[in-house]
């Protein structure tokens, strides 16, 4: 944090923060202290069912059917949302915080036009605006996302986008507003690595020019490092590690947040990846002590017995382990190096020659592949480059192709249906 964030006031608070099932007394989130300051990027990780989106969705005053707010406190902006009522919660959805879905397909409405959709929003927070400075904004938030801001754009339906361009979309709508908060529920899931990369680089850039403060929920460390400004690690409903990105990704202190960084796929292929052995425990069957202490190499007694306490590690970096500087010095774990090359045997499957069309439309050419027993073969590309087609044609669902798809040495009919197997 610098110095000029230290003296402003956050836009997110949040304290000691308590999510429960009503009538059983089961926490789903206890403990939960965060703090994002204007134009600041937090990322919230962890495994699925750690508490991620339950955070996120607190933030709009939003608790899931069954559970309650059992204590704590959320401000957004310097307003206790414990004290707002269902009207002032409605008009701080979408004007002071707002969320950007993880599947704008469904999120989009598919009966209306991108332009309805977009005036809807102004029409319902920016009451104070005219139509001729709605329809403004409505264009400058298509610009600042790299959409076209042309009638002929706007009279689109969402089935008439591409994803990427559905997720700006839904990004434009998210800061039409100008919010001072941004809820990002793992966004960018559906999108390959290029789309995903300019939708990153778009919420970053409209999170500092209009000092938006950011929750960035995600599983995905790789978005997370690439995004967030600082981190905060989730298991089984507590946050067990928090601090700078750098801290964080370079010299992590809690076990559990090392195992998620081992489990991190290598693009160059020198390590293998490692999972973490276990389950996270759910809510209402977690162990007393540590609750990833049935799945850590270094548990002790103590991790037993008692949730170990917040400990400072300076630099804003935090930590909740009794045991993290023997993590710190953990051997390489089996299986580090070069990852096991396992002999190829003979060829299985093999594509030769493959044209596809699509009536008229020419889509894959000249497709050759091979891949043998023993061996996966990784089919990459970015959306459009024709991935899933040529999928389509070697499980037959696709016919209208040239070429040769072989199963050993038989050549499979275009038709899954004319297929013996």
């Amino acid at each position: 944090m610098s110095a000029a964030e230290a003296v402003r006031s956050p836009s997110v608070d949040v304290d000691e923060l308590r999510i429960d099932l009503e009538g059983a007394g089961v926490d789903v989130v206890d403990e939960i202290a965060l703090e994002i300051h204007p134009g600041e990027v937090l990322g919230l990780v962890g495994e699925s069912g750690s508490g991620k989106t339950t955070v996120g969705m607190a933030l709009l005053g939003h608790v899931r059917r069954g559970g309650r707010v059992g204590a704590g406190t959320i401000r957004i902006d310097g307003r206790d949302l414990a004290v707002l009522s269902d009207g002032d919660l409605r008009r701080l959805r979408g004007g002071v915080v707002s969320y950007i879905p993880q599947d704008p397909g469904t999120s989009l409405n598919p009966a209306l036009r991108i332009g309805k959709q977009l005036e809807e929003i102004l029409e319902a927070h920016a009451t104070s605006m005219s139509d001729e400075q709605r329809r403004a904004r409505l264009r400058e938030a298509l610009e600042e996302v790299a959409l076209p801001s042309d009638d002929a754009f706007l009279r689109r339906y969402p089935h008439q986008l591409s994803g990427g361009q559905q997720q700006r979309v839904a990004i434009a709508m998210a800061f039409a507003n100008r919010p001072r908060v941004i809820v990002c529920d793992e966004p960018t899931t559906g999108l390959d690595v290029t789309t995903q990369a300019r939708v990153l680089e778009t919420v970053r850039d409209l999170c500092r020019s209009h000092q938006v403060a950011a929750l960035y929920v995600s599983h995905d460390l790789a978005v997370v490092a690439e995004l967030a400004d600082r981190v905060a690690v989730m298991y089984a409903g507590r946050i067990v590690e928090s601090g700078p990105r750098e801290q964080i990704f370079s010299a992590p202190r809690h076990p559990y947040t090392r195992r998620l960084l081992r489990a991190v796929p290598d693009i160059a292929g020198k390590r293998t990846v490692v999972g973490i052995p276990g389950h996270a425990a759910l809510p209402g069957s977690r162990p007393q002590g540590c609750f990833f202490h049935p799945r850590c190499e270094f548990a002790q007694q103590d991790c037993r017995e008692v949730f170990p306490p917040v400990t400072e590690l300076g630099a804003a970096h935090q930590v909740r382990c009794y045991h993290f500087d023997q993590a710190v010095r953990e051997a390489p774990p089996e299986g580090a190096g070069q990852a096991d090359k396992h002999p190829v045997g003979d060829v299985v499957l093999a594509v030769q020659n493959l044209d596809a069309h699509y009536g008229a439309r020419h889509t894959l050419f000249d497709v050759d592949l091979r891949v043998h027993r023993n061996e996966c073969l990784a089919l990459v590309g970015e959306s459009g480059s024709g991935k899933t087609t040529l999928a389509r044609c070697v499980a037959g669902l696709h016919k209208d192709y040239t070429g040769d798809v072989r199963l050993g040495d038989d050549v499979l009919p275009p038709a899954a249906r004319s297929r013996s197997a």
